[in-house]
């Protein structure tokens, strides 16, 4: 990761705990949305996964969701593909070949890790360890990942592009926080920023993904733009109350 790109991330993880608002509590949009991809994934899995180069190293199968907040819809992702990778090696005839699983957990620093592992299954097939960092950028060593996982997480940009606040620029977003039928400079500004970001995340990747694993991303799409509108507005109502609120103390 350069050191730009280091010094500009910002770090806003989902809400810990499992409290009424907390994370856990309200990701059902996330979890129906990977539930639907389970299948696709178990299906990629037994196509494109090259289990007979990847036994030919480590007895132990390294995997990796980014972004995986507090739980518990990573515990579903992780066991999936546990699953899918061992009927792999079973329907290969390689039973006495299935190896140990190991998971790395990984979110921005600070993330609710103690209630994550707090609520790790008590049946769960891998070992469990958590790395705290950003995505955008390096996280593992050279070689070491068998497969990568990533949902609901790769929408959320490192920054917020700089000429998007400026009221100056022609980018500027008037305090919206996505830019759905946004003026066509606020959207290059976004996409100019995906465009950065991705290829921090895919040269990272593929820098420790080891030869004959495999990534699946899941990345929200326009569908959530009814909901990022009701958002906004509602944000934007909060601010101006509290606003009125200080105003009236003050007075």
């Amino acid at each position: 990761m350069s050191n730009e790109s280091a010094g500009l991330q910002e770090s806003h993880p989902m809400n810990g705990g499992d409290g009424t608002f907390s994370y856990s509590k309200n990701s059902y949009l996330q979890k129906e949305g990977s539930r639907f991809a389970a299948a696709m994934v178990s299906a990629a899995i037994a196509e494109k996964l090259d289990i007979k180069k990847l036994s030919s190293g480590s007895n132990v199968f390294r995997m990796a969701d980014l972004g995986c907040s507090v739980g518990p819809n990573t515990f579903f992702y992780m066991q999936n593909i546990l699953e899918a990778v061992q009927h792999k090696y079973l329907s290969l005839g390689l039973k006495t070949q299935i190896p140990e699983f190991h998971v790395f957990f990984n979110d921005h620093a600070g993330n609710d890790f103690n209630t994550l592992f707090a609520s790790l299954p008590p049946e769960k097939q891998y070992s469990a360890a958590g790395v705290p960092g950003s995505f955008y950028g390096w996280l593992f060593p050279k070689s070491s990942l068998h497969f990568v996982y990533s949902s609901f997480a790769l929408q959320w940009l490192s920054k917020v592009p700089e000429e998007v606040l400026d009221k100056n620029s022609p980018a500027w977003n008037k305090g919206r926080i996505h830019c759905i039928n946004a003026a066509e400079a606020v959207a290059n500004a976004y996409t100019a920023q995906f465009t950065k970001d991705m290829k921090v995340f895919l040269d990272a990747r593929a820098k420790e993904v080891v030869a004959g694993g495999m990534m699946v991303l899941i990345i929200s799409s326009v569908f959530v733009c009814f909901f990022l509108d009701l958002l906004g507005s509602s944000l934007m109502n909060m601010a101006k109350e509290v606003s009125l609120m200080f105003l009236a103390i003050n007075f």
